[in-house]
């Protein structure tokens, strides 16, 4: 069982570094359109064709990703597992290629937007390469327990956190509406409610491993 989840793990690395390869790529072409001079807030206010074509890409690689996970295993959770960590690879790397490509961002404190879906999320490049740390750990955790027997069902309260973590990760992408919409500077960045979330996400999946080891 070790040797055939290793195997998996990492035909799944190979596969997120290469897509992430790709995502980049695009990002650098649209770049190159609406910020020739290097990319930099405040937002260029835009809704031609491109837009619409690239939120429906965006919701197209999520899609992309989930289905990878549910062809590696035909339980709902253990290809949930799988998913967050291809998603959290790729999102490392997408960082990674961006930075060899075109040296961007300059530091991990600089503001981009993370998803247009359903309107522009922005934060630090930080945010997001913590968060996807995260994904990598808790899906890695999950497979793993598959890996050795185990059945993970969450429970309620394991639901009810993860949902209050990811309300609250989500307002502090998603609060900044002068960023977003009215071209102006984004604000400070909220740390603290940042921690919150990540701090929801971690309790939940001791709750969740716990259950699933005593069960």
């Amino acid at each position: 069982m070790e040797k055939k989840l290793s195997r998996k793990l990492l035909y799944i690395f190979l596969f997120a570094i290469a897509f992430a390869f790709v995502e980049s790529s695009v990002v650098i072409y649209l770049r190159k359109i609406y910020y020739p001079e290097g990319f930099q807030f405040p937002i260029k206010r835009s809704y031609d064709a491109i837009l619409i074509i690239e939120v429906i890409r965006e919701f197209a690689t999520i899609v992309m990703m989930a289905s990878l996970g549910v062809l590696l295993s035909r339980k709902f959770w253990e290809g949930f597992g799988y998913f967050l960590i291809i998603f959290g690879i790729w999102d490392i790397f997408f960082y990674i290629w961006l930075k060899a490509a075109i040296n961007w961002p300059a530091s991990v404190m600089d503001f981009d937007i993370l998803f247009l879906i359903p309107v522009p999320w922005i934060a630090p490049v930080l945010v997001p390469v913590i968060i996807s740390a995260v994904m990598i750990i808790i899906g890695y955790d999950i497979v793993r327990m598959f890996d050795k027997g185990y059945n993970v069902k969450p429970g309620l309260l394991h639901w009810g956190m993860v949902l209050a973590g990811v309300a609250v990760l989500f307002y502090t992408f998603m609060s900044d509406t002068g960023a977003a919409f009215y071209e102006k500077y984004p604000e400070p960045y909220n740390w603290l409610l940042f921690a919150v979330g990540i701090g929801l996400f971690a309790i939940a999946h001791l709750l969740l491993r716990k259950r699933t080891m005593s069960s």
